[in-house]
């Protein structure tokens, strides 16, 4: 059986025969009124539209957008490539509230947890190499800043998910600038089981602020990886 139009009807007082409410007995393209859903969609389109516009200029929403894509992704070593593009973005928009001066912003100071790197290799070496991340599980990856310019950077792993050990680095800030800054290391110490040597030499590292605020940092290094460091309470 062929599917027919469903229109609301009435009964005609005169004649007893139940009519459409829209069209009469006779329909025509020209005397069929059907009601129009335009208005309604133009204003869930407005909707949609102004809750974007919020979105996009709510450094608030945009800081728990980046957190919700790079936590539990291993620093963003599980993260496809699209997904590290949306990161890239989201941390574009957000560098257009940044501070003035964020190298000069005691936000700077604490303790925070490194959440993210475009570059899985850019935070603990060849710790976090594809076949160093096979054999050292990363259990935390975390820096301190402390005024003036005190920094120490941990990273603590297992190997072979039994044997627990850390690698650190302390180094000496010093601002470049009212956003970039660079860290001078000392020869990093690592730890397995009661094992403790210092090995290598000296490093450093230069990082752009891009963004900070009390929940989160952003920065970027010189060879353009973005980092994602997320304060702890």
């Amino acid at each position: 059986m062929a599917s027919l139009p469903f229109y609301p009807a009435f009964k005609s007082p005169e004649t007893g025969i139940y009519k459409s409410q829209f069209c009469p007995s006779k329909p025509n393209r020209a005397s069929c009124k059907i009601p129009s859903l335009l208005p309604l969609n133009r204003s869930r389109i407005a909707i949609a539209n102004a809750s974007s516009i919020a979105f996009q200029t709510d450094p608030n929403h945009l800081v728990d957008s980046i957190l919700s894509k790079v936590v539990n992704t291993d620093r963003g070593v599980m993260l496809a490539k699209d997904d590290h593009k949306n990161v890239a973005e989201l941390a574009q928009k957000l560098g257009e509230f940044c501070v003035s001066q964020p190298v000069k912003n005691p936000l700077i100071f604490g303790e925070w947890d490194v959440v993210y790197c475009s570059n899985p290799t850019s935070p603990g070496g060849g710790y976090r190499s594809a076949i160093g991340r096979l054999i050292f599980k990363t259990e935390e990856m975390v820096q301190t800043v402390k005024a003036p310019d005190y920094v120490y950077n941990k990273v603590t792993f297992s190997i072979f998910g039994f044997l627990n050990g850390e690698v650190s680095l302390k180094g000496k800030l010093i601002a470049l600038d009212d956003k970039w800054i660079q860290v001078i290391f000392e020869p990093p110490q690592l730890k397995v089981g009661a094992l403790e040597f210092e090995y290598g030499g000296e490093s450093e590292v230069k990082l752009k602020i891009t963004y900070i605020d009390e929940k989160v940092r952003l920065g970027k290094g010189s060879r353009g990886s973005l980092f994602v460091f997320h304060r702890r309470a």
